[in-house]
Order: C-alpha cells, then sequence, then structure tokens
C-alpha cells in the first residue's frame, strides 16, 4: 500500500514577493492561485494542476515537496516505523494536517492531508 497519493505543492524561499509576482505572473505567465502577502506568502497556479508553486519569505524558508495522503498522523506513524525522521508532531493547517521531514539528502518533504475539506 502506497502512503503517498500524489503532489501537494512546492514550496521555494523568495525575499521579495512583489518581484515574485512580477517575475511569476508577467515573465513566465503563470495565474495567481492565492495571494497572502501579508502573510509571508503567494502561490502560483501550474496548468490545470490542483498543486502551486508556493512562494514563502517567512524567515529561514526552505525549498521543500509537499505529498498528498488520506491521513497525515497515519502516515507520519507507518514512516516514523520505516526510520522517518520528522522535523515536528504533525500540525494544524487551513486544511487539514501536515508534518515535515529531511530526505537523507537534507531535502525538505512533507505530508498532508486535506482532512478538513469536503469533497
Amino acid at each position: 500500500m502506497n502512503l503517498i497519493h500524489d503532489f501537494d505543492n512546492f514550496f521555494l524561499p523568495a525575499d521579495n514577493l512583489e518581484e515574485a509576482k512580477e517575475f511569476y505572473t508577467k515573465k513566465l505567465g503563470l495565474e495567481t492561485k492565492f495571494d497572502f502577502s501579508d502573510k509571508g506568502m503567494t502561490a502560483f497556479k501550474v496548468g490545470e494542476n490542483e498543486p502551486a508553486i508556493i512562494l514563502s519569505s517567512m524567515p529561514n524558508a526552505r525549498p521543500a515537496i509537499w505529498f498528498t495522503v488520506d491521513d497525515a498522523q497515519k502516515a507520519y506513524e507507518a514512516l516514523q516505523q520505516k526510520g522517518v525522521h520528522f522535523l515536528s508532531e504533525p500540525f494544524e493547517i487551513a486544511t487539514g494536517f501536515a508534518v515535515e521531514f529531511h530526505d537523507p539528502f537534507g531535502n525538505k518533504l512533507g505530508i498532508t492531508d486535506y482532512s478538513k475539506v469536503k469533497e
């Protein structure tokens, strides 16, 4: 059984969100998915895909890839059993729960569920 179903979002650091918006919309032609610049984050759609590129100006922002799972807590426990070391306990986000970890090479990955989003 595969715990991971799909890509969720791709996170990239950006120290200037206005400049990022200019580049991603005007030069790359991407549509804004959401703009929470006041909270240090803006996102861009890529085609008709649900996953987005999310740029963050938060301190210590690092590139990360998140994946979707049915239940972040259960996936967290299953992956811990396999020796994955997480950066925290699963935490609540607007759409459900998420948790991050590093692969053996220091790349940041995360898993998230959409348990708060009703189909």
